[in-house]
């Protein structure tokens, strides 16, 4: 039986109780923490530039050019007449958008045609397939958790907590003249920075010092917060689990419920959809985080296999360090951490409580500011919504199966991950599962754009 969206209430009885008070930051520390802060600009982390792309452009060479240029966010042109006030840029677009994209087309076929009429973009989308080709802006923001966030020049650390605490991931930084933009700051940065703020200030290393267990992370104790699938269940599983319930990673559970590992938006957009085999949607779990943990170790001959947990004993900033170390933007809490010296990969023999995430830990730091309007949750809490409201209307299809979906990627054997063309120009439905055109038949999603591509 497949594993429920959020892991199972009668599994948690042995999960930590919240505290019933919380560590607190001291008013005259917090006050000299807060006063940096604002002192320092926030383009000064800067740690990407922004990267625009025609808002025409087809999702399969916005997505080549995230591989090739390995980059994590590209930000889509307004079309003529469509910008916004304070922007040229109609979104942005990443690895969260490929994976809703992708497994829209692998469950388009499960949509009624009732709930269709409510989905205005998914309807331009499936006729822009239809046509032969869909354009990124269509897909921008797809994942509805990729929001065009937007800075002015003199923004500070405090400014850039007020976003990140309401869940965005990434922020646009004006120039001076506010004509053009800086560039972007991540989340993860903003993390790193704090991670060496401490080395400044004592007071906030001995803040940092204090457990998990012992400050206002209420996601730790929330085990209905717990994303997870199990490792026999497949990778089109997993993309569905992120896409639904609007989370960037899951986590991947074995049969008796420890923690094997976590599977990524951007695992998925780098070794899926490279592949022009769709067998690839129906790999076990287990087997596909052995193809992304393969790489590691190649260049330098030392083998990861990173842990995704901490315990709620674990102190803020070593949490604070994982985050950074695994490139996660969550990890999973146990009751016990300790690592099982009897199997390879190490995997946490701890039951599963809760979850830490680089949004709540920088929403903690928010409100330390007393920064208004603090919810991390807000934006997945909007994705659920809207995905609750797709399936209510969906087909009903029992458990989750990726063996009856009709994607598929074309002929031919998987290519190198560096491969300049991306299997997403080769999305089809056949058979009779697809939405019908007018003329009762399937219709074909964008053919390969480049010729290259047809003669690999």
């Amino acid at each position: 039986m497949s594993l429920r969206k959020r892991m199972s209430v009668s599994s948690t009885s042995s999960r930590s109780d919240s505290p019933l008070a919380f560590a607190a930051a001291p008013n005259a520390d917090a006050e000299e923490w807060v006063k940096a802060w604002g002192q320092v600009s926030a383009r000064d982390l800067i740690d990407s530039p922004v990267i625009a792309i025609d808002a025409d452009m087809s999702v399969e060479d916005a997505c080549d050019m995230l591989l090739s240029k390995d980059i994590a966010c590209l930000a889509v042109n307004a079309r003529p007449g469509g910008a916004l006030p304070s922007t040229p840029y109609h979104g942005l677009f990443d690895f969260s958008d490929v994976n809703a994209f992708l497994t829209l087309a692998a469950t388009q076929h499960k949509l009624a045609s009732e709930n269709l009429k409510g989905k205005p973009r998914i309807q331009e989308i499936l006729a822009a397939a239809k046509a032969g080709r869909v354009p990124v802006h269509l897909v921008s923001n797809l994942s509805e958790k990729n929001p065009l966030e937007t800075l002015p020049h003199n923004a500070t650390i405090v400014s850039l907590l007020g976003v990140f605490a309401r869940g965005a991931h990434r922020v646009l930084i004006q120039s001076e003249t506010a004509s053009d933009f800086l560039g972007m700051v991540s989340d993860r940065q903003l993390l790193s920075w704090f991670t060496a703020f401490c080395q400044s200030s004592s007071s906030f290393l001995r803040y940092l010092t204090n457990p998990l267990g012992s400050l206002c992370l209420p996601s730790m104790y929330l085990y209905f917060s717990v994303i997870a699938a199990k490792a026999n269940e497949s990778v089109l599983d997993a993309m569905k689990l992120m896409s639904e319930e609007g989370v960037s990673t899951v986590a991947v559970v074995e049969q008796d419920g420890r923690l094997l590992s976590a599977v990524s938006v951007s695992d998925i957009g780098k070794l899926v959809v490279p592949q022009q085999d769709n067998q690839i949607l129906t790999t076990p779990l287990h087997q596909f985080i052995a193809m992304i943990k393969e790489p590691d170790g190649s260049t330098d001959g030392v083998d990861k296999f990173p842990v995704y947990s901490v315990s709620p004993s674990s102190t803020l900033y070593y949490t604070m360090q994982k985050l950074l170390a695994t490139s996660s933007h969550r990890l999973f809490v146990t009751d016990d951490a300790a690592l099982s010296p009897s199997t390879f990969p190490p995997t946490s023999t701890g039951n599963l409580t809760g979850i830490v995430s680089t949004v709540d830990v920088l929403s903690l730091f928010a409100r330390i500011a007393n920064l208004p309007d603090v919810d991390p949750t807000r934006m997945q809490r909007h994705r659920r919504a809207s995905s609750a409201s797709s399936n209510s209307n969906s087909t009903s299809s029992g458990s989750r199966s990726s063996g009856r979906s009709s994607f598929s990627f074309g002929n031919g054997s998987a290519r190198s991950r560096s491969s300049s063309q991306t299997s997403l120009g080769r999305l089809s439905f056949s058979g009779g599962s697809g939405i019908p055109s007018a003329d009762g038949k399937g219709f074909q999603w964008a053919e390969r754009v480049s010729l290259q591509g047809k003669t690999q």
